[in-house]
């Protein structure tokens, strides 16, 4: 089992008043870099928590953005339908709104219709999340999902980590709600933690590159997990990609390499870098996200450089990238549709700093 120290740091949330701290997993692969395969490893030892509903029709729903790699990989190993929330917009598709209001952006959204070919042939729906802190916000889901599916469904929680209180989880337990957990904290002292925090770290402003990627590839086969897949399907189509990419890659001589994601889009990049790993590179993975969290220079403290970038994905959209280290060389991993964006010469401005061969690969088609 995990102890506190290996999966829990506490920094401190950028004007956000209905929470100061954030929890921050340093083997997640979200906001600090970490070996993929003990990312990858985390999250199959919380599937393996599940394997009782296996005998069961199951949905997995992973939550954007910190949570959709921890969805994917259950949902993998437990050969079940999967999906992910998502606060981007897909065009032509109608949604199921619910909110998370602790969030720097509270509203979250499902594909309604993607939804409704699965729920009547569905026994179960597991929530995967990174932390669950008072389980509202799969409430909020739960009360959406019941008014819209006429038949009756059970429900399961699987996060890393369980914050609830005690009223909080009797509040599942009498729904005979499952709650699966690879750690149990708790938050008291967090708020003082992090409002102790000295914001004397390093920031960098947006700075726009006149530089060029080493190298941009895009590839075919792209399973967008915003909308319903299979969880070994969408496993199958990770390891096509992450084959095709590795082919393409100038990584002859390259032993450190960092893989980054972008905001919500996770896992493929994750499987490119346990592909990496097996090959023999050092290799390190984290992403881009929206979570604006104070840096300090403090050696105690999980963060100490940020870096502000516009999205991939919309381009008036603040995005961050924390803590970024030196490598023989870089590559993001990305299904953005939109090409030479903002965002994409923002990130290899800063990426360009400490690392000389950045490369890019984007994940595209359906």
């Amino acid at each position: 089992m995990y102890t506190e120290r290996e999966l829990v740091r506490i920094a401190r949330r950028e004007n956000n008043s209905r929470r100061n701290y954030l929890v921050v997993n340093p083997l997640q692969g979200k906001h600090i870099p970490v070996s993929p395969g003990k990312a990858l490893g985390v999250f199959s030892e919380l599937a393996g928590l599940l394997r009782k509903y296996s005998g069961e029709r199951l949905l997995v729903v992973g939550f954007a953005e910190t949570a959709t790699a921890v969805g994917a990989r259950i949902a993998i190993e437990l050969g079940a339908g999967y999906i992910q929330t998502t606060r981007e917009e897909i065009p032509g598709v109608e949604y199921l709104f619910f909110s998370e209001e602790h969030s720097h952006a509270t509203q979250q959204k499902l594909v309604k219709s993607d939804l409704h070919r699965v729920l009547d042939r569905t026994d179960r729906i597991i929530f995967a999340e990174d932390e669950v802190t008072t389980g509202k916000t799969i409430r909020n889901l739960i009360a959406v999902l019941e008014q819209c599916c006429e038949s009756r469904l059970q429900f399961a929680v699987a996060s890393l980590l369980n914050g609830m209180k005690e009223e909080d989880e009797r509040a599942f337990q009498d729904r005979d709600i499952g709650l699966h957990y690879l750690l149990k904290i708790s938050h008291e002292g967090y708020p003082e933690t992090a409002s102790q925090a000295a914001e004397d770290g390093i920031y960098h402003l947006e700075e726009e590159s006149g530089g060029a990627y080493t190298a941009c590839f895009d590839l075919e086969g792209r399973v967008d997990a915003r909308r319903l897949t299979e969880g070994p399907g969408y496993d199958g189509a990770c390891r096509e990609f992450s084959d095709k990419a590795l082919n393409l890659l100038p990584l002859e001589g390259h032993e450190r390499v960092l893989v980054l994601g972008t905001e919500e889009f996770m896992y493929p990049g994750l499987w490119l870098g346990k592909s990496l790993e097996e090959r023999g590179h050092e290799v390190m993975f984290h992403a881009t996200t929206r979570s604006p969290i104070a840096v300090s220079r403090s050696g105690d403290y999980p963060l100490h450089e940020r870096y502000a970038l516009s999205s991939f994905y919309q381009e008036d959209r603040r995005t961050f990238l924390y803590d970024i280290g030196s490598f023989d060389a870089v590559i993001v991993v990305t299904d953005a549709r939109e090409k030479g964006t903002k965002g994409e010469r923002a990130l290899l401005s800063a990426l360009e700093k400490k690392n000389a061969v950045v490369c890019l690969v984007r994940w595209c088609g359906e």
